[in-house]
């Protein structure tokens, strides 16, 4: 299904947090948005489990991705879900070579989805602490 999921050692506050601690000091990133989907069922009193996701980028590689099949723009700037569920704590992201495949993107840009999956599941594994 084009996703990637961690399972973290740490509490949901503890996961989220490292992740945007290794976001922020990441100087070729950059956090877009940060969005609360429990704060906000909250607000019109409903109940959702810890959902939270954070989008980032790096322009420098999701240009490259755009250049060839704008299509792409649609799945980024790329973005991981943080969520509580059945008492786990876990960290979720498209998996970058899935993109390569949806947007039919050519070959030329494999070396850009390698970097960003070694991105990713480098920014992952220090959120889940594994």
């Amino acid at each position: 299904n084009g996703l990637v999921t961690k399972h973290s050692t740490k509490s949901f506050e503890d996961t989220y947090a490292t992740l945007l601690k290794v976001l922020e000091d990441n100087p070729n990133l950059r956090i877009v948005a940060e969005l609360d989907h429990s704060a906000n069922a909250g607000k019109v009193d409903l109940e959702l489990a810890p959902t939270r996701i954070i989008l980032f980028g790096n322009p420098k590689l999701g240009t490259v991705l755009m250049k060839d099949n704008q299509n792409a723009g649609i799945d980024l700037p790329q973005k991981m879900l943080v969520i509580l569920q059945d008492e786990q704590v876990k960290v979720l992201y498209n998996d970058p070579n899935y993109l390569q495949t949806r947007h039919a993107l050519s070959d030329t840009t494999t070396v850009v989805l390698d970097k960003m999956s070694a991105a990713l599941n480098a920014i992952s594994n220090a959120a889940a602490g594994i």
